[in-house]
């Protein structure tokens, strides 16, 4: 090796190296000649999401909902590759009526993972709890909201748009939900709200009624770890009564019911009720079939006879077909004449005897399986008949 000096820098030279470098082709030297020497791998920058621009907020009972669309995209216009998770900043208000950007403090984080048990409708449905004593206590005070996501631990997005607004004493909520399930409509009635002692009570405008599906494949947990993100007004109400007639048979709803109050010229719901979870199941026969009539008619053999039986149709969308019943003795339902259901109201009995008396009722069957009353039997003498 030999060392040469100069400037004060030692520069060691290493002839084994340039050896080594000598055997490669000439173009690949002239390219390693005009590249500076290769240092340590920079690893990619982790991906800052852009910002939310549509941040709402309002008061629902003792809580404020905030609500905005996730962002899908970092600030370099690449998607993102997983949910970025979602910090909570809450803060104060100035005597401007503007949101103060050096008191907001992160009150909750949501990791990515869970963001989905918040989405409604393409948007994150998130709920700040209130303390009902501090709104009772300065009621009508404001507060300002900002939203962050951040996609790694190092950087987070810039701040989302902030909202404010005041807060106010929300009515107690409804108690006592009940629901009866009926042939048509899944039927929810609830108490009135109590006047607290000591305290006014605000005069109700009306309820509003929320819904919620479960699904079946969802795994079992406890009511009260449903979001209510999840549940949906469905219809509003003047009295503590409604009737839902949009539910479907074998499937699992969750209700809330909240009352609405004027609060300076804005409406203010409570909150929640204790959830009323149904599964109504179709137990409802269909009507019992009218207008069976019976007529003697010639067998396809000589001297035989047939029973002739026919009745009106019925009504039932869910109808799936009739059972024909034969009795020889009055007051008894007898033997099942059709093992399979008749999909039409009619049907010929070719196994009667002459000098036999027979009885007939009609049964009406619904696809769940619940079968009517049967009709008013008829009763039929067979004659033999000359060949």
């Amino acid at each position: 090796m030999e060392t040469r000096k100069g400037a004060g820098i030692r520069i060691a030279s290493r002839p084994a190296q340039v050896l080594a470098i000598s055997y490669l082709p000439f173009s690949i030297l002239l390219l390693t000649a005009g590249c500076g020497a290769p240092g340590d791998p920079v690893p990619p920058s982790p991906p800052v999401p852009v910002a939310v621009r549509d941040l709402t907020v309002h008061q629902a009972g003792d809580g404020v909902q905030l609500s905005f669309t996730l962002p899908a995209n970092s600030i370099s216009g690449e998607k993102l590759p997983a949910p970025p998770a979602v910090e909570i900043l809450r803060g104060t208000v100035k005597s401007d009526g503007l949101a103060d950007s050096k008191s907001f403090r992160v009150v909750y984080t949501i990791p990515g993972a869970l963001l989905d048990s918040y989405r409604a409708e393409g948007r994150v449905r998130f709920t700040d709890p209130l303390s009902p004593e501090e709104t009772k206590s300065h009621p009508g005070a404001a507060a300002a909201y900002i939203v962050r996501t951040r996609a790694s631990p190092k950087r987070a997005s810039a701040d989302s748009n902030a909202v404010t607004l005041r807060l106010f004493p929300a009515p107690a909520p409804i108690t006592g939900v009940e629901a009866r399930v009926t042939e048509s409509a899944v039927e929810l009635t609830w108490l009135m709200p109590a006047r607290a002692a000591g305290e006014p009570m605000p005069a109700i405008t009306g309820y509003r009624i929320y819904r919620s599906e479960i699904h079946p494949s969802a795994p079992a947990s406890p009511l009260q770890d449903i979001p209510e993100s999840q549940a949906a007004q469905l219809a509003s109400s003047q009295t503590n009564s409604y009737r839902d007639t949009s539910i479907v048979f074998d499937h699992t709803y969750l209700y809330v019911v909240r009352s609405v109050i004027q609060v300076e010229g804005n409406e203010l719901e409570s909150s929640d009720s204790q959830p009323v979870t149904v599964t109504p199941r179709d137990t409802f026969p269909p009507a019992a079939p009218q207008g069976l009539v019976a007529a003697l008619l010639p067998g396809s053999a000589p001297g035989t006879v047939l029973v002739d039986l026919s009745w009106s149709i019925n009504l039932e969308t869910d109808l799936a077909g009739y059972r024909v019943y034969r009795s020889e003795q009055e007051g008894t339902r007898g033997q099942l004449l059709t093992p399979d259901l008749l999909p039409t109201p009619a049907v010929r009995d070719t196994s009667v005897g002459p000098g036999h008396r027979y009885w007939y009722t009609v049964t009406a069957v619904d696809r769940a399986g619940n079968e009517s009353a049967p009709d008013a039997p008829v009763v039929v003498d067979v004659t033999p008949r000359s060949p």
